[in-house]
């Protein structure tokens, strides 16, 4: 598994993460509980813009570890050979 790839999966999981918290805010009724899991999806959502800028850097710096056109490339491959 390639950084590219590993750091596409840390990121999809933090966005389900920070979906999940945004849903327990909107469920709840415990005002308290509601403002802390806000400000979870906030800070999540913050790390997960600091992830995405180091994604993109990473990929211009390294293109092999762009995992979206890599798996296109694949699968333009695969539908050539066939």
């Amino acid at each position: 598994m390639t950084v590219g790839t590993q750091m596409h999966q840390t990121l999809a999981g933090l966005e389900s993460a920070t979906a999940s918290l945004k849903t327990f805010a909107l469920q709840t009724e415990d005002q308290a509980a509601k403002q802390m899991f806000s400000q979870y999806a906030q800070q999540l959502n913050s790390i997960c813009q600091g992830m995405n800028a180091r994604i993109s850097y990473i990929e211009q710096q390294e293109p092999q570890y762009k995992v979206l056109d890599n798996a296109q490339q694949q699968q333009q491959n695969e539908n050539q050979q066939q």
